[in-house]
């Protein structure tokens, strides 16, 4: 007869972004280690009808079916509905639990699962971004976790026992764009005296968006269609328009990433997460990013001392995930 708590039992996490779908069988494990991962798929979502088809594809390759899930999924629930225009299908928990013939499914936002792994991160192999003398690795505090791809995701991290998580929709604050350039830029983007929000370019839609706009502003057919190809473009400096696209993303988000650092005084660090940052480390480097962050006036030298690293994101959000789902418990057993 098994015995073991609901929480002691594998149980299911996934992580649910716009593009893929993480899926992972996953065990308690030691504290200090984290969430054990014993089975770990991607999904392409839009192949699928539904996230209930994708957990039965992963459910179908396991031994044993578990009765418990953890979603952690872009956007943010209300009224029992997951809303988010980045999703290619509806998300409603209660109904996936139904029809899988899940005991429960719980909903936490994407970014802040990813916020719930920052203590699992290995900075030993996360590049850092700004090489200040003044940076002080290792300090406690506040973390942020920010990453672009199909949305722009953001979350933080407050230590404590267990730590506190914030899911934030900073994305969606209003893009800050400098005299010059870049303002002549917004001008090819919006209407006069119109919302524009940060992930309206600090995207992947957000990429191709702004980089057909300077074609368009130039005359030229665009020679990319999608924000891989604009990345690629860049990077071997084959279309000068992808090249200005990927500078001007890097100096946004260097300006964002600062004023979430002061917002929320990130001692603890900076952490960019999402696919596609682990394939531009280079370029950040020698882009504008690490000044955009450091040019907030009087705040530079608190700026100067804030470490900023790219992370893979990978298993980050599985993990995170199952880490939020078991301090839960621990913290309302009665749940279980």
């Amino acid at each position: 007869m098994n015995t073991r708590s609901p929480r002691q039992q594998p149980f299911l996490a996934a992580d649910v972004g716009g593009t893929n779908a993480r899926m992972a069988l996953m065990a308690p494990g030691i504290r200090a280690s984290g969430p054990v991962v014993l089975a770990y798929r991607v999904y392409r979502c839009a192949e699928y009808a539904s996230l209930a088809d994708i957990v039965r594809a992963f459910r179908e390759e396991l031994t044993d079916a578990p009765r418990q899930m953890v979603l952690a999924c872009t956007g943010c629930a209300d009224g029992g509905v997951v809303i988010n225009d980045s999703l290619p299908w509806p998300i409603v928990p209660a109904a996936m639990a139904e029809a899988l013939g899940l005991s429960e499914v719980v909903l936490l936002n994407d970014f802040e699962a990813l916020a719930h792994a920052a203590a699992y991160i290995d900075t030993t192999r996360s590049p850092q971004l700004n090489t200040s003398p003044h940076v002080v690795t290792g300090a406690s505090g506040p973390v942020v976790v920010v990453g672009p791809g199909t949305g722009l995701g953001a979350a933080v991290r407050l230590p404590g026992t267990p730590p506190t998580v914030l899911a934030t929709e900073a994305g969606q604050i209003q893009l800050a764009a400098r005299v010059g350039r870049e303002q002549e830029v917004m001008r090819m983007l919006a209407l006069p005296d119109t919302y524009v929000s940060y992930e309206h370019v600090l995207s992947g839609p957000g990429l191709l968006r702004v980089y057909r706009a300077l074609c368009a502003s130039s005359h030229r057919a665009p020679m990319c269609s999608e924000p891989s190809a604009v990345t690629a473009a860049a990077l071997d400096g084959s279309d000068t328009l992808a090249v200005e696209t990927l500078n001007l993303f890097c100096g946004w988000l260097g300006s964002f990433v600062g004023d979430l650092a002061m917002l929320y005084q990130a001692t603890g660090g900076i952490y960019l997460a999402g696919g596609f940052l682990s394939g531009i480390v280079e370029f950040l480097r020698a882009s504008s990013f690490a000044e955009r962050f450091l040019d907030k006036g009087v705040m530079r030298p608190f700026l100067e001392k804030v470490p900023v690293r790219v992370v893979d994101h990978g298993q980050l959000g599985v993990i995170g995930a199952a880490s939020w789902f078991l301090d839960r418990a621990s913290l309302d057993p009665v749940e279980c």
